[in-house]
């Protein structure tokens, strides 16, 4: 029996939800600061999100700058989506703390 045929279907994704779960997951990261509708890393801005009504539109920054910053943009369409981005949100931190040293 594959999953398919299991009867179990995800449950639809619902944007504006998921939104707040992963502001909660960004703010807990401790060295990102909540502005508005993203994230600042020292006064940089480094996250930009938006909740539509079938996904969540990301951008997340090449790199941190105070001037404008070259964007990655990502859409968040599912609960494996907002994982994917949490990840590469931490990727990125790490790098970018390591550069500073």
């Amino acid at each position: 029996m594959t999953t398919d045929d299991s009867g179990f279907a995800p449950p639809p994704f619902k944007p504006a939800d998921a939104l707040v779960q992963l502001k909660r997951g960004l703010r807990d990261l401790r060295a990102l600061a909540e502005r508005g509708d993203g994230f600042e890393l020292k006064g940089a801005r480094v996250i930009e999100l938006a909740a539509g009504e079938a996904a969540i539109d990301a951008k997340l920054a090449r790199r941190p700058s105070r001037q404008v910053p070259e964007w990655d943009r990502f859409t968040l369409a599912s609960s494996a989506d907002v994982r994917k981005f949490s990840d590469e949100v931490k990727k990125r931190l790490a790098r970018w703390t390591e550069e500073e040293r």
